[in-house]
């Protein structure tokens, strides 16, 4: 037969006017309460490890960045036209959000590989 699993009655920490101010945890419920929940922003804990390598090695396409690469060289020569600047600037913007989720990537997978060792 399965064993289900039933909780313990939630112990809370109360004031003398019966107010509820704290929660008791047992401290592995806590360690993996802190784990789903990292207070850190910037790490991608939604990601598995594969996905957040995929996502460190990721390119901008390569039409995208042949035409990046275009859009450069005429704004450093004879000047783009008003629409291929306003590309460039999409392209560039493109580019930097990219850039920040690779570093999230990276960053999130040290984090990993350093909680692991602790």
């Amino acid at each position: 037969m399965d064993a289900t699993f039933t909780p313990k009655p939630v112990q809370y920490l109360v004031e003398e006017d019966g107010q509820r101010v704290g929660v008791v945890l047992k401290w592995e419920d806590y360690q993996k309460l802190c784990a789903t929940h990292p207070a850190d922003p910037d790490l991608l804990v939604s990601l598995s490890d594969a996905e957040l390598e995929a996502l460190a090695d990721s390119v901008l396409a390569p039409r995208q960045q042949e035409r990046l690469s275009d859009l450069l060289r005429r704004n450093h020569g004879e000047g783009p036209s008003a629409d291929e600047e306003r590309e460039l600037e999409r392209l560039l913007e493109r580019f930097d959000h990219m850039n920040v989720l690779k570093v999230r990537a990276m960053y999130t997978l040290q984090q990993r590989k350093t909680s692991e060792i602790q």
